[in-house]
């Protein structure tokens, strides 16, 4: 069993282990109130305290090994998002992500995606990945398509925001294609 956090590194990103120093610019990035439009946790305002519960968490999940959280990061180190693989049992995992709008429409939540994708089905041995997404939110739709993952199923009503009912598309690839 790996005892430390893996460090992935793309042609143009390192993915690596969420850190304190991370936090302010977490924070900072999650101000814009899409991030929680467009997720089901995000809450917004996006504090300090949230950040710091957040990284608890990745920690405790990382311990459990329940889920990998990987801050995206630049080649010299910055964060400039996250993305995460959670053991949903029976060899499937959920794939999340967020990237700070000012690295938006760049590929590369696609390149740390296709990444943990390979991450997850090599490493730690998943059968099936999925994500979601809202309905209002078609870039992230996209994001799993380039990566090889196909609509499975739009689950109806599957999660209430803000007192609404949203239907949720849910996509998924699978270790072997058969």
């Amino acid at each position: 069993m790996m005892k430390n956090f893996p460090r992935i590194e793309t042609d143009r990103l390192i993915l690596s282990e969420l850190q304190e120093d991370d936090l302010p610019s977490v924070v900072d990035y999650l101000q814009h109130e899409e991030f929680s439009k467009y997720t089901s946790n995000i809450p917004f305002p996006y504090t300090k305290e949230d950040a710091e519960f957040w990284l608890k968490l990745t920690r405790e999940a990382f311990e459990q090994r329940k889920g990998f959280t990987f801050a995206i990061r630049e080649k010299t180190g910055n964060i400039i998002g996250a993305i995460g693989l959670h053991d949903q049992g029976s060899d499937k995992a959920e794939l999340g992500y967020w990237m700070a709008k000012a690295f938006w429409n760049q590929g590369f939540i696609t390149e740390a995606a296709k990444a943990v994708v390979e991450f997850g089905f090599d490493e730690l041995k998943f059968n099936k990945i999925y994500a979601t997404h809202f309905l209002h939110n078609p870039s992230s739709g996209k994001v799993m398509q380039k990566i090889g993952m196909e609509l499975e199923a739009v689950l109806k009503q599957h999660l209430k925001k803000e007192g609404k009912y949203h239907d949720i598309p849910m996509y998924s690839i699978f270790k072997n294609k058969d």
